[in-house]
């Protein structure tokens, strides 16, 4: 379809559908125009967001137009600066290094998502927003909620209460911290910077706080567990990586590219226009596929061939243009840490059954992913 139908009709049951876009240029030339493919429109998945969505997201950067997303990104942006996330290293280690000491007591069989993916990036985001250390667990479970509502499988499904008690979490935290003197944490960036020439309301910083929170968790448990299965699945890059740690930053790269965790991000239309060709109307919605994208024979060379050696290697994982990922370095820096102490730790891991995925059009990852260590 990339060469044939490069921007192709898909009918959607119960509304109307939308266009996919399937070739990286495409999605490039497309994401390079956000108030033309307007991400706050309706919202960023296929299905319309209902009106209390909506208004619960407009504060969400993921949802933003510009100008309105710059004047918000801004204030944000020097928390997430290379140099700063760099100062990281040493806590995001220590919290890998207890994950995997509770993994090691708990073994050798284990759900590899559950135990020992799905903590990182919770302890990492409590941390950088100042959250009480014994409200984590609680955060764990909403975000987990939240992000995995198409698979009946998990608890919640199908609803969306998990989004609006993150928020009534939020609200409180926020409340709480007010008056309070300033903390070297995103929780006091939030309160104190102006953001758009004003300060946020706590209904503003809940919408933020719950894009922050649930967003960090979902992409970097899936760049992990996925990451893990594609080396498990390629045993001589895995010995290599083994070998020579340095190579894992490159790895990251092509675990990103391999299993973006993101299927697609869907914009509307603002106007009448079209992309490659193809007359798109307003109103209509389409969808930039980054799991196509990923794999464009134009842009990778052998695309469905994982190799960690792989360069250059331009991945939309992490999105391009207005809406490149505030924490690109966190998450790259989250999945090096991880990946040095899990292999450190664990000198043999192996499957011990079938990963099963998460039913989702949305995220591109596993529920359940069963593994023996032996350390």
């Amino acid at each position: 379809m990339r060469r044939t139908d490069p921007v192709v009709w898909q009918d959607m049951d119960g509304q109307s559908g939308f266009f996919a876009v399937l070739t990286h240029a495409d999605v490039v030339q497309a994401s390079r125009q956000p108030t033309l493919f307007s991400a706050s429109e309706g919202g960023i998945t296929l299905e319309d967001a209902t009106p209390e969505t909506l208004e619960m997201s407009r504060n969400m950067l993921v949802v933003m137009d510009p100008p309105r997303h710059v004047a918000y990104r801004k204030p944000l942006a020097p928390s997430f600066k290379a140099k700063v996330i760099a100062g990281l290293e040493d806590e995001i280690r220590a919290i890998c290094r207890a994950i995997m000491a509770q993994a090691r007591e708990a073994g050798p069989d284990l759900d590899f998502i559950g135990d020992i993916a799905s903590p990182l990036p919770t302890r990492v985001m409590g941390r950088l927003m100042g959250l009480p250390e014994e409200d984590w667990p609680s955060i764990h479970r909403l975000a987990e909620r939240m992000l995995s509502s198409q698979d009946p499988n998990v608890e919640g499904a199908g609803d969306q209460s998990s989004l609006f008690e993150m928020a009534a979490y939020a609200m409180g935290f926020i409340a709480d911290r007010r008056g309070d003197e300033p903390r070297p944490d995103l929780t006091s960036v939030l309160l104190d910077e102006e953001f758009d020439g004003k300060r946020m309301t706590d209904v503003d910083i809940a919408s933020l706080f719950v894009q922050l929170v649930g967003a960090g968790n979902d992409t970097t448990k899936t760049m992990t567990s996925s990451g893990l299965l594609a080396l498990l699945e390629h045993p001589a890059q895995l010995g290599e990586l083994r070998n020579d740690p340095r190579l894992i930053p490159g790895a990251v790269e092509e675990i990103l590219r391999w299993a973006n965790p993101v299927h697609y991000m869907r914009r509307t239309a603002t106007d009448d226009t079209t992309l490659h060709g193809v007359p798109i109307g307003t109103g209509q919605k389409v969808a930039l596929y980054y799991t196509s994208a990923n794999r464009d024979e134009t842009v990778f060379r052998e695309p469905q061939r994982f190799h960690i050696h792989r360069s250059p290697n331009p991945h939309l994982a992490f999105g391009i243009a207005e809406h490149f990922c505030l924490g690109v370095h966190l998450a790259r820096l989250e999945g090096r840490v991880f990946f040095e102490e899990l292999l450190a730790a664990f000198p043999s891991i192996a499957l011990a059954g079938e990963p099963i995925r998460l039913q989702s059009n949305f995220n591109n990852a596993y529920r359940l992913m069963p593994v023996r260590l032996a350390g």
